[in-house]
C-alpha cells in the first residue's frame, strides 16, 4: 500500500463548498463568480481532445479549483479498465490541478470477445473478500497511474447481490485501508438506499452507516436530491431536485461526526438556475457555519 495524499482546507474549521457544474451552467460560471471554493466536473466529458469544452475549463479554472468525478473506472470490475482511460484521467487532473479525484464503488467492465466493454452503468457488487480484492488492486493501480489519493464513493444500489459477507461500511473501510484511499461518502446515497429498503426510520440508518466509519477516511460529502417513481415507493438517485430535508439532516449529523470535509451539490437533470444552484451551496456552507462555528 502507497501513502497518499490530497488537497484540503487544513486552515481553516469550515469545509470547502462546491457545485457540480454543468455546460448548462458555463456562461453565469464566468459571468456571474459565486461564492463557491470549488466546482466538479465529469471526467467523460473532457476525454475528447481539444474542443471548446478544454477551453471553457480553462477559463473556469481561473475563477475556481476544480474537482474531477469519473464513472468509467469501474473499481469493482475483474476486468480492469483500460489503460486508456486512466492515462486520460491523469491528463485531465494534470491539466487542472484537479482538488480531489473520485469514482465509485461499482462493476462496470466486462470481456466480451476478449474487447473490455462497458456497461454504460454502475453497477453493485457483493461486499465479500473476492470484490475486496478485486477493488483494491484496482484503486493502488490507479492511485499509482495518477500519482495521488483517489475517493471512492458509495452506491445508490437498486438490487442487493447475494454473496456479501461484510456491510458496506465495513467493506468500504477495509478498502481505503488496504489501498491508502479515501470515501466520497454521498449522503443523497445513504438516503436513497435505506429509503429503498423500506426501514422504519432513514436518518437513523444512515446515520448507523456513518458510525462505522473511521473519521479519518472520509475525504469528501455529496449532496443532492431524489425522485419518487410514480405509483411506487422507490425512491430515485437522479439529482433533479434540492436537497431533500432528510439529506440536510443528515449533513448536520455527518459534519458533527467527520467535521470540515469538502462538500459538493450535485443536480444534474432538469437543472434549476445558476443562482438556485448556489443558493444550495450557500445553504450547506450555512449549515456547516452553525455545526462548526466560524474559523
Amino acid at each position: 500500500m502507497f501513502s497518499y495524499s490530497t488537497k484540503s482546507n487544513t486552515n481553516s474549521n469550515l469545509p470547502l463548498i462546491g457545485v457540480g457544474l454543468r455546460h448548462e451552467h458555463y456562461d453565469d460560471a464566468l459571468t456571474s463568480p459565486a461564492n463557491i471554493d470549488f466546482i466538479e466536473v465529469h471526467a467523460e466529458n473532457f476525454f475528447a481532445r481539444g474542443g471548446i469544452s478544454h477551453s471553457l475549463l480553462a477559463d473556469v479554472k481561473q475563477h475556481y479549483a476544480i474537482s474531477i468525478h469519473a464513472t468509467s473506472l469501474g473499481l469493482g470490475s475483474v476486468e480492469p479498465a483500460p489503460s486508456e482511460q486512466i492515462e486520460q484521467l491523469h491528463q485531465l487532473c494534470q491539466q487542472n490541478d484537479a482538488l480531489l479525484v473520485s469514482d465509485h464503488a461499482c462493476f462496470s467492465w466486462a470481456n466480451i470477445s476478449d474487447t473490455p466493454v462497458h456497461s454504460g452503468d454502475l453497477l453493485p457488487v457483493p461486499f465479500n473478500d473476492e470484490s475486496l480484492e478485486v477493488m483494491s488492486a484496482n484503486v493502488e493501480r490507479a492511485q499509482q497511474h495518477l500519482g495521488r489519493q483517489i475517493l471512492v464513493e458509495n452506491l445508490s444500489a437498486y438490487i442487493e447481490l447475494p454473496g456479501s459477507t461484510y456491510s458496506e461500511a465495513e467493506f468500504l473501510t477495509k478498502l481505503c485501508q488496504q489501498t491508502g484511499c479515501k470515501l466520497l461518502v454521498d449522503l443523497n446515497n445513504l438516503m436513497v438506499n435505506a429509503i429503498n429498503q423500506k426501514v422504519s426510520d432513514p436518518v437513523l440508518q444512515a446515520q448507523q452507516w456513518l458510525e462505522q466509519i473511521p473519521s479519518q477516511l472520509v475525504g469528501e460529502f455529496h449532496l443532492a436530491g431524489c425522485t419518487p417513481v410514480a405509483e411506487t415507493d422507490i425512491m430515485i438517485d437522479d439529482h433533479s431536485q434540492p436537497v431533500s430535508s432528510q439529506v440536510w439532516q443528515l449533513y448536520r449529523y455527518a459534519l458533527q461526526k467527520f467535521g470540515p470535509v469538502p462538500t459538493l451539490v450535485e443536480w444534474d437533470l432538469s437543472l434549476p438556475t445558476w443562482a438556485t444552484l448556489i443558493a444550495e451551496a450557500d445553504k450547506a456552507r450555512t449549515i456547516a457555519q452553525e455545526v462548526l462555528g466560524d474559523a
